[in-house]
């Protein structure tokens, strides 16, 4: 299968009809972190979309990781596509895009936006596919708006997205538009009002999808597909909320799919079918009940591991993100032999390496 990753700027053109395709979009929780991740619970949930922008894609590898999960559990052929890290600091993200061959084609196009202003602090990406049955094709982007320490953080950066909005039109002029994303702002906010202008409309306008820390609660409606509203129609829309679909407790599910649920919205007559995960399908490796997460404990339990205590624990915190165990080796005091005894103490959660 293509894994493309270009950051170039690229031209994109035609015209598009409607497609019976479902799009997705999705924010997986540091995808590619050394996290534990149920891929196969990943896997389960991606299946009920033809098309799926991704958020917090820490890692490509693990793009490509869960698009052979989702070839062994349809059966069917995909393909992805990553950007370039992104990020102004040592914290960075990359998007990505999956889709279903049968249903879609990467048609050309894929672009990091070039930000003259440097208002983002990770530029949007987009791409254009078709419609492998109409031929037709359209634009996807997909964006993850900096959440900052106050929603004031935010919104130069929500209202930059008019600006982008307009851009993706004079670049694929005719083409229907839709920007995918993780905004960090609900879609009822006033800030959204020069995008709602250009003709743009939130896909979502009721629930929430973030998984709040108490069974079956969710928190904010931060997740959204904005359509253009002149070219496009949705049949249906929806938040997916796969805790419901998994053998897994909601809070197991928070921790170890992601916090977020999908966000969807269906085309030409096209209609999103839940499925449960079945036994089977039960992640490969069970994560101990009271394991450490070097990205996501606190210093309490980092202190739990061999030769950490408090002021290694706090070294660990500040050295986030940690993407395989074997990064420890950076902390002063721990060599080779103290990793080995932390990786043979059995508390780190998903060890890989």
């Amino acid at each position: 299968m293509p894994r493309i990753r270009l950051a170039g700027l690229l031209a994109l053109l035609p015209l598009f009809a409607q497609a019976d395709v479902i799009v997705g979009s999705w924010n997986i929780k540091h995808l590619g972190w050394n996290n534990d991740k149920a891929m196969p619970q990943v896997a389960h949930v991606a299946n009920h979309f033809d098309l799926l922008a991704v958020q917090e894609l820490m890692d490509p590898a693990a793009l490509e990781a869960l698009e052979g999960e989702l070839e062994a559990l349809s059966g069917e052929a995909w393909s992805s596509m990553a950007s370039h890290a992104l990020g102004r600091s040592s914290y960075e993200e990359h998007y990505g895009f999956l889709w279903r061959e049968r249903e879609v084609a990467y048609e050309d196009g894929a672009v990091v936006f070039i930000d003259h202003g440097d208002v983002f602090s990770r530029e949007p990406y987009s791409a254009r596919f078709r419609d492998v049955e109409s031929g037709k094709a359209f634009t996807l982007a997909t964006v993850h708006v900096v959440y900052g320490d106050s929603v004031g953080d935010r919104l130069p950066e929500i209202e930059a997205l008019a600006d982008y909005w307009q851009w993706l039109g004079e670049v694929h002029p005719g083409a229907p538009r839709l920007l995918a994303g993780d905004f960090n702002l609900p879609p009822d906010h006033p800030a959204w009002r020069a995008l709602r202008e250009r003709g743009a409309r939130p896909a979502i306008t009721e629930g929430r999808s973030t998984l709040a820390t108490t069974a079956g609660q969710y928190a904010s409606l931060y997740d959204n597909l904005w359509y253009d509203a002149g070219r496009l129609a949705p049949d249906d829309q929806g938040i997916l909320r796969f805790p419901e679909l998994l053998p897994l407790a909601h809070q197991a599910a928070r921790d170890r799919v992601s916090d977020h649920a999908p966000v969807y919205l269906t085309l030409n007559g096209a209609a999103l079918v839940t499925t449960q995960a079945g036994s089977g399908e039960l992640v490969a490796t069970q994560r101990l009940a009271n394991c450490i997460d070097l990205n996501d404990s606190d210093a309490t339990r980092l202190a739990e591991l061999p030769h950490v205590g408090p002021a290694r624990a706090a070294d660990i915190i500040a050295g986030r993100p940690w993407r395989v165990a074997s990064e420890l080796t950076r902390i002063a005091g721990i060599g080779d032999g103290r990793m080995g005894e932390i990786r043979r103490s059995g508390l780190l959660c998903g060890d890989r390496g």
